[in-house]
C-alpha cells in the first residue's frame, strides 16, 4: 500500500472513531458530521453515489430531506421557536457512514460503538442505582432519551437471544434484557416504555409464530415479568398516580400537565392539518402556528400553555410532519419507515427490520421520536453496521456458489 493510501486510510478510520465516540456528546455534533463528510470525500465516496442511491433507506432519506426543503416554498416564514425540525437533516449522515464501512473498518466501528453504547448504559444504571437520578446527566441525556435507548437495548438483546444457538449466551442476553427493562420501568418515560412492551411480544411472535407452544410459554413468562416490574417499580407507580391526577386536571379544564399538554398539541395539530391537508403550513412554521392559534382556538382554552412549556414540536412524529408538509409529509415518512424495513429485508434480516420499525412507529405516537438527539442516529448507525456485517458475511457464500 502506497504511503498516501496508508495516511488516507488512517484519517478515515480516525474520522469513524471520532464519529462513534462523538455520537454521545451533543455539543460535538457540529464537528463530527463535517469530519465524516471529509472522510467520505477522501474515500472517493461521492463517486459511489449511484451504488448508494440503490439502497432503499438512502433513497427515502434523500426524499424526506428533499421534501422538507421544498416545504420552504409554501411556508409563510421560518417562524420563531427552537427549530427542532432541522434535526431531520441529521439523517443524511447515513449516506457517508454507510459508504465508509467495509470489511477492514467494520471491527473498529463495532468496537468503538459498543464501547460508547455500553458506557452510556452503565453510567445511567450507576447514576440511578447510587443516586436515584433519571437519565444520564453526565452525557446530557434526558430521562426520555435514556428510556428510548434502554428500550432499543432491550429489543436488541431479546432479538439476539432469539437467534442465538448457544444456550448460555441466550440466558446471558435475556438476563441483560430483563435488567435493562427493569431500569426502563424506573425512567418515567411512559410512552416509550409502552412502545417497548408492545414491540417485545411482536418480536417474539415473528420469531416463534410457527412454534405455538413455545410462543405461548414465552408470552406468559413475559406477562408475569411485566406484572412484577409494574408492582415493584415505585417510579412507575408514581407515574400512574400522576396520570390519574392529570385526568382530574383535564376534567377541570387545566391542560398545564404532561398529559394535558400533549392532548392540546395533538388537538391543535390535527385541526390545523384538516385545514391544510395536502401540503401543510411549510417547513418551519409548525411551532409559530401553535402559539398563534391557541389565542383563539376553542375560546382560548390552551392560551396559557406556553407558560407551562415552550413550544418546540408536536410530541407526535406524524402530526409534526403533517404540520410542516401535510399528507405529503406523512406519505414520505411512511415511505421512509417502509424503506427502513426493506433495507433489512434485502439482507435477509426481515424480523430485525420489522421489529425496529415497529418500535420507531410506536414510540413516535407519543413523542417526536425522530427528533430525539441521539437514538434515531444510533439506530441508523446500527442499521449501517448490521447491513455491512451481513453483506460481508454473505459474500463468501456467494463466491462459493459461483
Amino acid at each position: 500500500m502506497a504511503p498516501n493510501s496508508i495516511w488516507r486510510e488512517l484519517l478515515i478510520k480516525s474520522a469513524l472513531l471520532l464519529f462513534c465516540l462523538g455520537l454521545w456528546f451533543k455539543s460535538l455534533y457540529v464537528f463530527i458530521f463535517p469530519i465524516l463528510i471529509v472522510a467520505w470525500i477522501l474515500d472517493k465516496g461521492h463517486l459511489k453515489l449511484r451504488q448508494l442511491i440503490a439502497e432503499p433507506l438512502v433513497q427515502a432519506i434523500v426524499i424526506l430531506c428533499g421534501v422538507l426543503l421544498l416545504g420552504f416554498l409554501w411556508g409563510d416564514s421560518f417562524g420563531g421557536g427552537r427549530h427542532k425540525w432541522t434535526k431531520y437533516f441529521f439523517l443524511l449522515f447515513f449516506i457517508p457512514f454507510l459508504s465508509l464501512l467495509n470489511k477492514e473498518r467494520l471491527p473498529l466501528v463495532i468496537g468503538v460503538l459498543a464501547f460508547g453504547y455500553v458506557s452510556i448504559l452503565l453510567t445511567g444504571a450507576y447514576q440511578w442505582f447510587s443516586m436515584g437520578v433519571l437519565g444520564v446527566p453526565f452525557f446530557n441525556i434526558s430521562y426520555l432519551g435514556f428510556s428510548a435507548l434502554l428500550g432499543l437495548s432491550v429489543i436488541l438483546a431479546i432479538y439476539f437471544a432469539c437467534i442465538s444457538q448457544t444456550t448460555s449466551f441466550k440466558i446471558l442476553l435475556i438476563t441483560i434484557a430483563l435488567a435493562l427493562l427493569f431500569l426502563q420501568f424506573n425512567q418515567n418515560g411512559r410512552g416509550i416504555l409502552l412502545a417497548t412492551l408492545v414491540t417485545i411480544p411482536f418480536l417474539i411472535f415473528l420469531r416463534f409464530r410457527i412454534e405455538f407452544r413455545k410462543l405461548m410459554t414465552i408470552l406468559v413468562a413475559l406477562i408475569i415479568v411485566v406484572a412484577g416490574f409494574t408492582f415493584s417499580s415505585s417510579a412507575f407507580q408514581e407515574r400512574l398516580v400522576l396520570a390519574k391526577q392529570d385526568m382530574k386536571q383535564l376534567q377541570q379544564g387545566n391542560y398545564g400537565t404532561s398529559m394535558g399538554y400533549r392532548l392540546a398539541m395533538w388537538d391543535v395539530g390535527l385541526d390545523a392539518i384538516a385545514k391544510r391537508p395536502f401540503l401543510g403550513y411549510g417547513t418551519g412554521n409548525g411551532e409559530q402556528y401553535f402559539d398563534d392559534a391557541i389565542e383563539t382556538y376553542k375560546g382560548g382554552i390552551y392560551q396559557d400553555l406556553p407558560n407551562f412549556h415552550s413550544t418546540s414540536h408536536y410530541h407526535h412524529d406524524w402530526i409534526e410532519l403533517g404540520m410542516h408538509l401535510g399528507l405529503l409529509g406523512m406519505l414520505v415518512f411512511a415511505f421512509f419507515l417502509w424503506s427502513w424495513y426493506r433495507i433489512f429485508s434485502a439482507q435477509k434480516l426481515p424480523i430485525l427490520g420489522a421489529t425496529l420499525v415497529c418500535y420507531i412507529f410506536l414510540a413516535g405516537l407519543s413523542d417526536t421520536f425522530m427528533l430525539y438527539n441521539r437514538v434515531p442516529i444510533l439506530l441508523l448507525t446500527i442499521t449501517a453496521v448490521m447491513i455491512c456485517w451481513q453483506k460481508e458475511k454473505c459474500s463468501p457464500m456467494i463466491l462459493e456458489k459461483k
